[in-house]
C-alpha cells in the first residue's frame, strides 16, 4: 500500500557492478531500500541497472546466479555505481573492470561499495584521499598487509565521503541507502521504509561495526570491557597479565576473577583467542608467509605458532590455506556451471 501524501523529489538511477562471489545478502540490503521507496512513494524514484564484467549471470557467494542488465559497455547514465563483492574479491580486480571504474570516476559519478567492494575502488586508486569502510575482518588483514597506505580505513558500519559511499558486509548496506534516501528525498520516507523492513533504527555513520564486549557477553564490567580493548589493541606484542592488570587498577588475581566470572575461561586463554582468531583471518584473505602471520600475531616462533593453532583449530596454520585454496577452486568449478547453464537456458543451482 502507497504511503501518500509524502513529499519526495528527483529521479536516480543506480547501477549495481556484481562480481563473481558477491555478498547476496549486503546487494539485496542495498537494492530492497529502493525498491520500497518507490513502492510507498507510488512513484518511480530510483531506477537500478545491473551489470556484470561480460553480461553473464553472476553467482554470489551463496550460489545463486542473477541475470544482469549488461556488461560493462555501454556505460549507462546513473547517479551512482555500487560495487558489490565479497569472497576472494582479489581474483576479481581485472584491468577491464578497473579500467572502467575509472572511466566512471572521470565522468564524475559518484561511486560506492558494499562488502569488499570497496576494496577494489581502492585497487583501481578511487579511494586515495578518502575515508572508507570494509567489513572489520579486510580492514584488519589491509592494515597488517599495509595495503592503500593513501586510504583511510575506519571501523563505521558506512562511511559517506564527498561522492564516495562505502559500508560493511551484512545487513550495513540498508543503513546506508535509508541514511542516502533521506538525504535524496526526505527522512519521513526513509523511516517508513525502515518500519516496512522492522528495522527498528534507522543506523548513522557514527555507528561501529563490531559490537562492545558488554553486548557480545550480554553483561560485562567496566575494567573487564577496558582490558579486553587493550587486548585488541596489542596483538602484535601481547602485554603480560600484570601490565594488563596495572592498566585497569586491579590486581592480577582480580584480573582472573572478572574473566573467570564474566567470560568463563582464564584472561590468557582469552588474549590467546583473540590472536588466533587474527591469524586465521591474515592466512584466509591475505598471501602473507606463515611466518609473517605469526610475528604479526605476537608468537615467538613458528613452531609455537603452529603448536597453538592446531591446538585450537584442530589443524595447521598451512592446512588451513591448502584448505581455503580447495574450497576456492570448487568455487570456482560450480560458478562456471552455473553461468554456463544460465547461458544456455537451463537453471542455476
Amino acid at each position: 500500500m502507497a504511503f501518500h501524501g509524502m513529499q519526495v523529489s528527483g529521479h536516480y538511477d543506480i547501477g549495481f557492478l556484481l562480481l563473481p562471489g558477491f555478498s547476496h545478502l549486503a546487494f539485496s540490503s542495498a537494492l530492497e531500500p529502493l525498491r520500497m521507496a518507490n513502492h510507498l512513494a507510488d512513484r518511480r524514484l530510483y531506477t537500478w541497472h545491473l551489470v556484470s564484467r561480460d553480461g553473464a549471470a553472476v553467482s554470489a557467494s551463496n550460489g545463486l546466479a542473477t541475470l544482469v542488465d549488461q556488461a560493462l559497455e555501454p556505460v549507462p547514465a546513473l547517479d551512482l555505481l555500487l560495487v558489490c563483492a565479497g569472497v576472494e574479491v582479489q581474483r576479481h580486480c581485472d584491468r577491464a573492470t578497473l579500467s572502467w571504474l575509472r572511466r566512471l570516476a572521470g565522468r564524475r559519478i559518484p561511486l560506492g561499495a558494499v562488502c569488499t567492494g570497496g576494496y577494489v575502488l581502492a585497487q583501481a586508486g578511487l579511494l586515495d584521499g578518502y575515508r572508507c569502510t570494509l567489513h572489520w575482518e579486510h580492514i584488519s588483514s589491509l592494515h597488517e598487509a599495509r595495503r592503500f597506505p593513501e586510504v583511510t580505513f575506519t571501523s563505521q558500519l558506512f562511511v559517506m565521503d564527498r561522492d564516495r559511499y562505502t559500508c560493511s558486509g551484512g545487513n550495513a548496506p540498508l543503513d546506508m541507502l535509508l541514511n542516502l534516501i533521506g538525504r535524496q528525498q526526505g527522512l519521513a520516507l526513509a523511516e517508513a521504509i525502515a518500519e516496512e523492513f522492522i528495522h527498528e533504527r534507522i543506523r548513522g555513520v557514527s555507528d561501529r561495526q563490531r559490537y562492545p564486549l558488554r553486548v557480545r557477553l550480554g553483561h560485562s564490567h567496566p575494567k573487564l570491557e577496558e582490558v579486553a580493548t587493550l587486548m585488541e589493541a596489542n596483538l602484535q606484542e601481547p602485554l603480560a597479565m600484570d601490565e594488563l592488570a596495572s592498566y585497569a587498577g586491579l590486581s592480577r588475581r582480580q584480573l582472573e576473577r572478572f574473566f573467570q566470572r564474566y567470560v568463563g575461561k582464564p584472561p590468557l586463554k582469552y588474549y590467546l583467542e583473540l590472536r588466533l582468531a587474527r591469524a586465521r583471518l591474515l592466512l584466509l584473505q591475505t598471501h602473507m608467509p606463515v611466518t609473517e602471520v605469526a610475528l604479526a600475531c605476537g608468537f615467538i616462533s613458528p613452531p609455537h605458532f603452529t603448536k597453538c593453532y592446531h591446538d585450537h583449530f584442530g589443524h595447521s596454520p598451512s592446512a588451513e590455506r591448502k584448505g581455503r585454496h580447495e574450497r576456492q577452486t570448487e568455487f570456482t568449478a560450480v560458478q562456471g556451471e552455473a553461468t554456463q547453464g544460465t547461458a544456455q537456458g537451463g537453471e542455476a543451482p
